[in-house]
């Protein structure tokens, strides 16, 4: 059969067996086996010179597949649908497992970075703590020893006592110098703290007078200067309570040239 014959046969061809042809495409296009087989086809015994007019018998195609290829066309367009179902269920949970491993280590990392910055605040609190306690500490220290070193050491000797009895009484604002002090202590004393008068009218009244300046108990409690010692045998003590009983009666330790 030639080529130029096809297209006379297809255009020969009935209205029934259009409708078959197109049915059957619908159903089964993609794996279709196309049979073209015509009722009564003879091959020519010898060629044939002139053409001659197509057979005008039926022409019968055998297009639709059988029933269990249709199954199994079926079945294999099923499975691939659900493979494919698969692989798209597959992708998207690997999907959603990067994106939470991503977010995790993103957290992850966002309080490492927050546990350091904590970290690190609370290292440079505690350094700035220290440090202004060491500073607080050198201060005291620093005032400790110029206190310290501005406090002068006196003598545990006459000198001495009223040297440092002069500085209480500046501080206090009792009035006296050094030579009226020391003038009046050798006079009623000759400097002994411990020396007593057991002999005048104070002693038979029994208040004998004591100490550096012969002071009475009555008058050294009376005019006792607060910051030393109550004791009236206490050379400072004496020397500063005498001082101030003197500066109320008679102006000044200076004023005062016998007994008082």
């Amino acid at each position: 059969m030639s080529a130029s014959s096809i297209p006379s046969r297809i255009r020969c061809l009935n209205k029934t067996q259009k409708l078959s042809v197109a049915g059957v495409s619908a159903v089964a296009a993609a794996a279709l086996s196309l049979s073209l087989v015509p009722a009564h086809a003879e091959t020519p015994a010898k060629p044939q010179t002139e053409p001659q007019a197509a057979s005008a018998a039926p022409v019968v195609f055998s297009l639709a597949p059988s029933a269990p290829q249709a199954r199994t066309i079926q079945a294999s367009i099923i499975e691939q649908h659900s493979t494919a179902e698969k692989l798209v269920q597959a992708a998207d949970a690997a999907k959603a497992k990067r994106v939470a491993a991503a977010k995790a280590k993103a957290q992850a990392a966002a309080k490492a970075k927050a546990a350091a910055k904590a970290k690190a605040e609370a290292a440079a609190k505690a350094k700035a703590e220290a440090e202004a306690e060491a500073e607080a500490a050198k201060r005291s220290t620093q005032v400790t020893t110029r206190s310290v070193a501005r406090t002068p050491v006196y003598a545990n000797n006459l000198d001495g006592w009223i040297s440092e009895a002069l500085a209480i009484m500046k501080a206090k604002g009792i009035p006296g110098s050094y030579d009226g002090l020391h003038r009046n202590i050798m006079r009623e004393s000759t400097g002994n703290p411990n020396a007593i008068n057991g002999w005048d009218i104070n002693a038979q009244n029994g208040t004998p007078s004591c100490g550096l300046l012969q002071v009475i108990r009555p008058t050294f409690n009376a005019y006792h200067v607060p910051g030393t010692s109550m004791n009236i045998y206490d050379p400072v003590a004496n020397i500063t309570a005498a001082a101030n009983y003197a500066a109320d009666r008679y102006g000044s330790i200076d004023n005062v040239n016998s007994a008082y």
